[in-house]
């Protein structure tokens, strides 16, 4: 099959970016309609949306109806017909179809599941919960999917196991429950699936949605590896949550009026948490799909978990954003798969692989800078066809990354005849090693590491090297260790709301995989595996979308915004020898904007103490703090609401449980003292005993003061709620554009933390 898709997740991490689908005179639009402005005449409201699409198409047809995630359609439409549709009442907002692109064992242990099982529920209270996946679909033969010791299917369950190419009603089970796939709007813009290529269903010929789904709620694997790697008893976080799967991904991409069908359907299904490894730009919330369809799932309890995608680690680079998302950024595990490079000066160096084959090359060969064996420009690359196989047969090869799929460099070293390859890190990643299941001997290193390998290249006028795999090496420290890949804030659709939420481990994570492709996703790669090693914040959300399942199962009573509150203000800063989380792009300490509240930490995040709870309109009010319309706001709400003229509407006033606090520089001038004070007012909900909490603020300068009101919250029972007020004041436009700190509140128990970013624009 093609394998276009699976080198954007697997070898380029699937940097994500937004697409106007324009194909042809006709592209899909989807019409969000005001549902309570149908007129009496109709009955049924697909009545009229039908009527509403007739009135300027006779010939247009309806991709699909929502119901759940928006009110209204899908549909093929001239740009003058949708201009047309535009005019009509009840007819809020006509969007043109976007793209969006996959951003794509030692966990549990690492995050302390193995010694707390007993903290969590058992099959009885997890059995009930059920995780939705939206990605490339299941490989439902993966071992990671038997259900044996699972009860009956919850009676809540609604959804369905749909048949097709390669896949039928018997692919599932107690523990693979649901299956679906939505294509609709992905053919009327690129054609008809090639089934010759992919199956038209919901089985899945990528890896990545079997990968992310299993890391999820995989059940237990004994004696997991991918090729002796990693090995070990593979799991999910909630290994006794049911899943269901939606498959919205295709070679092509992913559209946005498939994803919201299939958002629709998972909301009507009865899921629990929503798992979306996936993302595109950045867009009004009023105009991204996914924020929209999130908002649906969120009221009706659903937990939405995204991941925050792979443009790291430039700032502003972040997608899903929306405040009712929990967004989730990479780090590191510690564990590691070395592979060393030894040079004829006697230096050997350090990298990565997963090379299935010996654990060294049998001796020295002669070493190449793939640059000076090609007659090409960019011969530095790899591409395919520009090394000269005279150069380089016998010879280990020095690729640069970058452009191509690093897996791809390997097999166009390997067909020129080379015998082995160092991949290189450039600038643009930096000494992060990230391993990959070669085709030939060959080791990944970083920018400074490649920089002096190249020194002895052009410096020994016979240089020779080997590489020595040493397997997999686990205890590595520092861990975690914000992965350099991960997307960044500052949120660049609301600046007071810190993103990402928080960060969980991406970095070579083994999970199940699929049986249609090898482990690197190149048509040549024959191997087939059960389990598969990649690395994105597509592996980093599906271990908080699992988590959240495991919290869910702990407390059915708890929201969306609860769970995450839960995660958050448990999660760690600083390692346990007391030094700061470090950024593999820096080699510095990380900040709020590249780990958010920090590191997960399932186990405290059980018994928080305090949460920062959320409900619609809460949300709502923050939108009328926008200034959206109407108009938009029902778009995103799918109902009316006016924000109340007599209400003054703050940003700062979200009851998030973080804080972004910007300062500008006009706000400051015009306070005529040469300062200026922003308010923060948050309220706290009690779910463990009555406490007196105290508040700790770790200043984040002495440019900024920040006074908590009142310093202590007394709380005699369960669910008391407590409100109280930050204000930060800023004397003067520092040199410095960025501070860092906490808000702590303890009771000697509990430490409830909030990280505080403040920023000068």
């Amino acid at each position: 099959m093609s394998s276009s898709i699976v080198f954007q997740v697997i070898a380029l991490l699937a940097l994500c970016h937004v697409t106007l689908q324009s194909t042809s005179e006709e592209s899909t639009f989807i019409i969000h309609m005001a549902k309570s402005e149908m007129p009496d005449s109709f009955d049924d409201h697909t009545h009229w949306y039908s009527s509403s699409l007739k009135s300027v198409s006779e010939s247009a047809e309806m991709l699909y109806v929502y119901n759940n995630a928006v009110h209204g359609y899908a549909a093929r439409l001239t740009k003058k017909e949708a201009e047309s549709i535009q005019k009509q009442r009840g007819i809020l907002s006509v969007m043109p179809e976007m793209k969006y692109e996959l951003h794509t064992t030692r966990t549990p242990l690492f995050l302390g599941l193995d010694r707390s099982a007993d903290f969590f529920p058992e099959s009885n209270a997890m059995g009930d919960v059920i995780v939705g996946v939206l990605d490339t679909g299941v490989w439902p033969e993966s071992k990671s999917f038997d259900d044996s010791g699972f009860g009956p299917i919850p009676a809540s369950w609604k959804g369905e196991c749909e048949s097709g190419t390669n896949f039928s009603s018997k692919n599932c089970n107690r523990k693979l429950i649901g299956a679906r796939y939505f294509a609709k709007g992905y053919e009327s813009t690129m054609g008809l699936i090639d089934e010759t290529k992919e199956s038209k269903s919901p089985r899945d010929d990528d890896g990545h949605g079997t990968h992310t789904s299993t890391t999820a709620a995989g059940s237990v694997v004994q004696g997991a590896s991918l090729f002796g790697f990693a090995s070990g008893s593979a799991r999910g976080m909630a290994t006794h949550a049911r899943v269901a799967v939606y498959k919205v991904c295709w070679i092509g991409g992913c559209f946005s009026s498939d994803i919201l069908a299939a958002l629709d359907k998972a909301i009507d299904d009865n899921v629990n948490v929503l798992s979306l490894s996936l993302g595109g730009g950045n867009s009004d919330y009023y105009r991204d799909s996914v924020a929209i369809g999130a908002f649906a799932a969120m009221e009706k309890g659903i937990l939405v978990s995204c991941s925050a995608g792979n443009s790291g680690p430039s700032p502003y680079s972040l997608s899903n954003v929306a405040p009712w998302i929990t967004t989730v950024g990479a780090g590191t595990l510690d564990r590691d798969f070395p592979a060393y490079l030894s040079l004829g000066n006697g230096k050997n160096f350090s990298g990565v692989s997963l090379y299935e084959g010996a654990m060294s090359l049998s001796k020295m060969l002669p070493f190449v800078y793939a640059g000076n064996a090609s007659n090409s420009t960019n011969g530095n690359l790899c591409m395919m066809g520009t090394l000269i196989p005279e150069q380089v047969k016998g010879k280990i090869v020095l690729c640069d990354r970058g452009l191509n799929p690093r897996v791809q460099k390997g097999s166009v070293v390997k067909a020129a005849g080379g015998a082995g390859m160092v991949l290189a890190n450039t600038a643009a990643n930096g000494d992060e090693l990230v391993a990959d299941a070669h085709l030939l001997p060959a080791t990944t290193v970083g920018q400074t590491t490649g920089e002096a390998i190249k020194k002895y290249l052009t410096s020994d006028p016979n240089p020779i090297a080997t590489i020595l795999f040493e397997g997999t090496k686990v205890g590595i420290k520092p861990s975690p260790v914000v992965a350099a890949f991960s997307s960044r804030g500052p949120n660049s659709i609301t600046q007071e709301i810190l993103k990402p939420d928080i960060i969980a481990p991406g970095v070579n994570i083994i999970a199940g995989w699929t049986g249609a492709i090898g482990p690197t996703g190149l048509a040549e790669d024959n191997r087939r595996v059960g389990f598969n090693i990649i690395s994105g914040t597509s592996m980093s959300c599906p271990h908080v979308s699992g988590l959240a399942a495991l919290l869910k199962g702990a407390h059915p009573d708890w929201s969306p915004a609860a769970i995450r509150s839960a995660l958050m203000t448990t999660a760690y800063t600083v390692y346990k020898n007391g030094g700061a989380l470090q950024d593999v792009a820096t080699g510095k300490p990380s900040t709020p904007f590249d780990h958010g509240a920090g590191h997960v930490d399932p186990v405290a995040a059980l018994n928080p103490g305090l949460v920062y709870d959320l409900k619609a309109d809460d949300y709502l009010n923050f939108l009328c703090a926008l200034n959206y319309t109407s108009t938009q706001i029902n778009s995103i709400a799918r109902r009316p609401f006016s924000c109340d003229t007599s209400k003054k509407f703050s940003v700062t006033d979200l009851n998030y449980p973080s804080f972004a606090v910007v300062f500008s520089e006009q706000m400051i001038a015009g306070s005529g003292s040469g300062s200026s004070s922003i308010k923060h007012i948050r309220t706290v909900t009690n779910v463990g005993p009555a406490g007196l909490y105290k508040v700790n603020v770790i200043s984040p300068s002495n440019l900024v003061k920040v006074t908590v009101e009142p310093e202590t919250l007394a709380f005699t029972r369960t669910n008391e709620q407590k409100s109280y007020t930050v204000t930060f004041t800023a004397p003067s436009m520092p040199s410095t554009k960025n501070v860092n700190g906490r808000i702590e509140w303890s009771d000697g128990k509990h430490v409830v933390s909030s990280p505080v970013a403040i920023s000068w624009t």
